[in-house]
């Protein structure tokens, strides 16, 4: 009927290693933690590994996947409220812009952390992962107009959180962009 077992695997065990980085990324940037990120991505792997026959025939198994990691996100945020994000010291001494570059990222993250996950999800796409209205709809399942919608409510309240303003003032202030 199709192909050996043994050729199924290597399929799969090769396209799940070359993707693995980008869908780590995405899942990290929609959790906001590296152990959540971790799972959703190893979770997204089982569905997809369960159903490789249809993975591997659509036209962009990546981005096959990819709604697959952002469908579990969705429906894991329908379950319960998400957390509410710490800051965190880092773990090895660094130079100032280091120290500059962790507090954006924890700044920015505990920023996503407050958008609702719709929100959150059509920002990451939209702006980290630079998929076009159409990507970000289909890795969603909705509609372009959402994703604009979503995206534009999402960045409108990014743009209102204090944190992230004073960064931005200090990066002008500094001369650093």
């Amino acid at each position: 009927m199709g192909e050996p077992k043994n050729d199924r695997d290597d399929g799969f065990r090769a396209f799940i290693v070359a993707a693995w980085p980008r869908l780590l990324r995405t899942a990290y940037l929609l959790t906001g933690e590296q152990y959540a990120a971790e799972d959703l991505v190893q979770s997204a792997a089982e569905r997809a590994c369960a159903s490789w026959h249809r993975v591997r025939r659509a036209d962009d198994a990546y981005a096959y996947v990819r709604r697959i990691l952002v469908n579990r996100h969705a429906r894991h945020h329908r379950r319960r409220p998400p957390e509410l994000l710490v800051d965190a010291v880092p773990d090895a001494p660094g130079t100032e812009d280091g120290y500059r570059r962790s507090d954006q990222r924890s700044a920015l993250l505990t920023a996503l952390a407050t958008l609702p996950p719709r929100q959150r999800e059509a920002v990451v796409l939209r702006h980290w992962e630079d998929l076009s209205d159409s990507q970000a709809a289909a890795a969603m399942g909705c509609s372009t107009g959402a994703v604009r919608s979503h995206a534009a409510k999402g960045i409108a309240k990014l743009r209102q959180t204090a944190a992230l303003r004073e960064l931005t003032d200090m990066t002008h202030i500094g001369g650093q962009a």
